[in-house]
């Protein structure tokens, strides 16, 4: 099946101009458009730390298979799950391109929540090397992630290195740097983000199904901001010292250069909740790995244009490139 390439500069389409606009876009307006599958399949994985914990994906097959194409890994973000508007939306894109997708839950996410005695973060990437391990896909895997879901995704590359299983991923509004990104999450102009945000990592830490004491409940709930939230609960829960050491190990940043598989990283540098910086001080020319779309405009997971969604549509064209064995990486950046 022939791919038509997207554009190659964002657009953003009206009304949805300026970062904040692009950011909310799919909670203002969100179409009820099912995932086009052939057969949706329910899948469960297993983590092999005793916990118990069980990954909850939905597999869809492609109405319109096409050959040598991989299976693609959705991972959703902060707070999101596998039924995110995004992950639907990307599915539904991908699919129609041909390419199988695993909508995966993250651990204690979605369907995930009342399976699990222990939560996602931003470096658990053990549980998506765990569900790599237990796929069988015959024409290997692409991974594609959003924001928390990318940074996950991107030191999971690096962990896992070059290997016949993993062939190519695609990042989309990576934290790359967690530290900074909590700090510019609380200034006080994402005050109204922040607010909602946090309410929905309470909902998320307090379910019933959580393994934590009496204690660190009572001290979550109430606790007033982000990096207060990852220091009570995320980094103690997780055997890190405190927030700091959490962000400090688990940003992917520190991971870029261990990854060995054609990436595509897209981000823009209007992001409300991410530095623009952090991008900037990136020397991607040395990374011959990646390919990276820096756009002045998007917001964070929007890339909403008048064709579509931008960056849905230069995932495909990079991952369709990738499967069908033409080469879709150049070392350094694009605006």
């Amino acid at each position: 099946m022939a791919v038509s390439g997207p554009p190659a500069r964002f657009r953003p389409r009206f009304p949805w101009l300026g970062a904040d606009l692009q950011t909310l876009r799919d909670f203002f307006d969100q179409p009820s458009e099912g995932v086009p599958s052939q057969r949706c399949e329910r899948l469960e994985f297993l983590m092999p730390d005793g916990s118990g914990d069980r990954l909850l994906g939905d597999l869809d097959t492609p109405l319109h298979p096409v050959a040598n194409r991989p299976l693609a890994i959705l991972i959703h973000g902060l707070t999101g799950c596998s039924d995110s508007f995004y992950m639907r939306r990307a599915a539904r894109t991908l699919l129609m391109a041909g390419f199988p997708t695993l909508r995966l839950n993250l651990r204690g996410a979605g369907l995930s929540r009342d399976i699990c005695r222990f939560q996602y973060h931003s470096g658990r990437s053990e549980d998506l090397r765990t569900v790599i391990g237990q796929l069988d896909a015959a024409n290997g895997i692409v991974l594609v992630g959003w924001s928390l879901g990318a940074n996950m995704l991107l030191k999971c590359l690096a962990e896992v290195g070059a290997q016949e299983t993993v062939l190519g991923a695609v990042a989309v509004s990576t934290p790359l740097d967690l530290a900074a990104t909590a700090r510019r999450f609380q200034a006080p102009r994402n005050a109204l983000y922040h607010r909602w945000m946090l309410n929905r990592m309470k909902l998320e830490a307090l379910a019933a199904g959580v393994e934590m004491d009496g204690s660190t409940r009572e001290r979550l709930a109430r606790v007033q901001s982000v990096i207060e939230f990852d220091d009570v609960f995320t980094a103690p829960m997780n055997g890190f010292a405190g927030a700091d050491d959490y962000y400090q190990r688990c940003s992917a940043r520190r991971f870029l250069s261990g990854v060995a598989v054609p990436t595509l990283v897209i981000h823009a540098l209007d992001d409300p909740w991410i530095p623009a910086w952090i991008y900037r001080q990136v020397e991607w020319a040395d990374l011959p790995t990646f390919k990276v779309l820096l756009p002045s405009a998007g917001g964070h997971v929007g890339f909403h244009a008048a064709e579509g969604v931008w960056s849905d549509a230069q995932a495909v064209a990079f991952l369709s490139a990738l499967s069908d064995g033409r080469q879709p990486v150049r070392s350094g950046t694009a605006g």
